[in-house]
């Protein structure tokens, strides 16, 4: 759940501060909903239970994208 709640406020944050322009967060959007329609159809049993760690992927990429780097943390 942290996942999709850091994925959503991570979109909102890059759109509204303008360090994601509309057409990468429209990428970005495809790609999750890519991921929402798609995993249910991988041959892998437990495929849908990846689904958060698909979006934390996203999410990653988000920050690199957003925050020209890693958050540091001290």
């Amino acid at each position: 759940m942290i996942a999709h709640f850091a994925f959503w406020a991570l979109v909102a944050f890059g759109l509204v501060t303008g360090t994601l322009p509309a057409p990468r967060a429209i990428v970005v959007l495809l790609l999750w909903a890519a991921g929402a329609a798609g995993l249910p159809y991988v041959a892998y049993a437990p495929a849908r239970a990846m689904f958060s760690s698909y979006v934390a992927v996203l999410d990653i990429a988000l920050v690199f994208i957003i925050f020209k780097g890693d958050v540091r943390l001290t």
